[in-house]
């Protein structure tokens, strides 16, 4: 029986699949740990490139508050994912998840290794899990009309809501956190369907693609992350922080947008309106960047799958990154 050129193409691309190559490799934690240095040193040695997972790094504009890798870093491994919109667009988990898989197809199609970098966990499991937010239940009159709700009423008023239609999710998000739980009810309107039952399908589409899966996740001794956390802002303050924050409300990237709602920028906003003080702002940053760092933690440490690895116990971070590659190695090997 003769082949036709469609089913050669398909075959073709059958054995592509089946012999190109599905290793992922993840290095995330906390903020602030390291993970940068690490990962440029990993990425190189294991002839890989690096798909930043950051939510807040793929806005232009915003590399001081983001502590984006530097040009000179990005010569030395290729990264994507980084300055991919500008911040009035609405850039949300599943286009993170389309982004990153059309990247990690392209850098294994070059039979190099996909290294997956950074500390937002809900991106993460959406590329090794499949986890799926998904695009239906988008209605932007609903959410204005929820969001004027909020503003006068409170969030308080909107999460009785959530917990009457979904329970679920109200035991996932806190009551505090307006935008998720707009997004929750917005879904429930627009679809009649919880959004917590999506989250539950997103979790049963497990990929066969990344069964060879390496994750590794930097920690440090809390004291000495929460010191580096420190130190860290008051580098972006003599950076520029102040200067970058007043260029994107100058430019209309208000702090109402996802993107102003970024740790660092949304705290030095009342100080440019003359609401605090410079150090006001700057120890407001510390505390928030403190907390989210134990948010992080909190959610990877729930994750069996990664290998922990204290950093702070290496005199220099070559010696680290050189623990961490052997890691990495070791797990390829046993695979």
């Amino acid at each position: 029986m003769s082949v036709s050129g469609m089913e050669k193409k398909n075959l073709r691309k059958q054995v592509k699949n089946l012999t190109a190559p599905d290793w992922l490799v993840v290095i995330t934690g906390p903020t602030a740990v390291g993970k940068t240095d690490i990962s440029i040193e990993v990425a190189q040695r294991l002839q890989g490139e690096i798909v930043s997972c950051d939510s807040m790094q793929v806005y232009k504009y915003m590399d001081i508050g983001t502590a984006k890798p530097s040009a000179y870093e990005r010569e030395i491994v290729p990264h994507h994912l980084i300055d991919v919109v500008t911040p009035d667009i609405d850039f949300n988990v599943a286009r993170f998840q389309e982004l990153a898989e059309a990247a990690i197809s392209d850098i294994t199609s070059r039979g190099r290794i996909p290294v997956l970098v950074g500390g937002t966990g809900l991106y993460i499991k959406a590329v090794v899990d499949g986890f799926l937010f998904p695009w239906e239940g988008a209605s932007k009159e609903i959410r204005e009309s929820l969001e004027e709700e909020a503003a006068k009423k409170g969030s308080a008023a909107l999460y009785a809501r959530l917990e009457e239609v979904d329970r679920p999710a109200a035991r996932k998000i806190h009551p505090n956190d307006a935008r998720r739980i707009i997004r929750a009810l917005e879904v429930y309107i627009t679809t009649g369907r919880p959004i917590s039952e999506m989250w539950r399908e997103g979790r049963r589409k497990k990929r066969a693609r990344f069964d060879r899966l390496v994750m590794v996740g930097l920690v440090r001794e809390r004291p000495a992350l929460y010191e580096r956390i420190n130190r860290r802002c008051d580098k972006m303050i003599e950076l520029g922080l102040v200067e970058e924050t007043r260029q994107l409300l100058d430019r209309g990237y208000g702090k109402t947008l996802t993107s102003g709602q970024a740790l660092g920028y949304k705290e030095i906003v009342p100080y440019l309106k003359g609401e605090c003080s410079l150090e006001e702002a700057v120890e407001l940053i510390k505390r928030d960047t403190r907390r989210y760092a134990k948010r992080q933690l909190t959610w990877f440490r729930a994750d069996p799958r990664i290998e922990w690895l204290d950093i702070g116990l290496f005199e220099s971070k070559e010696d680290a990154a050189r623990c961490v590659l052997a890691l990495v190695k070791g797990k390829m090997a046993a695979m």
